[in-house]
């Protein structure tokens, strides 16, 4: 099991609608992360800042990788590019955070 956590930020007015769609996440994405080795996956608010914070469990880095050029994937950062900071390919704008410290 692999652990990775990332930082994206959502604009500050786009807070609420940002969740909206997460809690409305489409089933077929769901399964596209499933399929993708997503074990658990989290993304956590500070509102103060617009900053989100990801951390997910995969299976394997190669079949994650994998997951970004899925058209179910494509269609989802489209979908959120309007809610969120983005590459021109409606890629999200992210950065990989570094483990530090972990506890089981």
């Amino acid at each position: 099991m692999f652990r990775k956590a990332f930082i994206m930020k959502v604009y500050p007015d786009q807070q609420q609608e940002y969740e909206k769609r997460h809690r409305e996440i489409w089933p077929e994405m769901v399964e596209e992360l499933r399929k993708h080795g997503v074990k658990s996956y989290s993304i956590f608010l500070n509102s103060k800042t617009s900053e989100l914070y990801g951390y997910l469990e995969i299976q394997d880095e190669k079949l994650w990788s994998e997951m970004a050029e899925t058209e179910i994937n494509q269609k989802w950062w489209k979908y959120m590019s309007p809610v969120m900071e983005t590459h021109p390919d409606h890629r999200p704008v992210s950065f990989d955070l570094q483990e530090v410290f972990h506890l089981e």
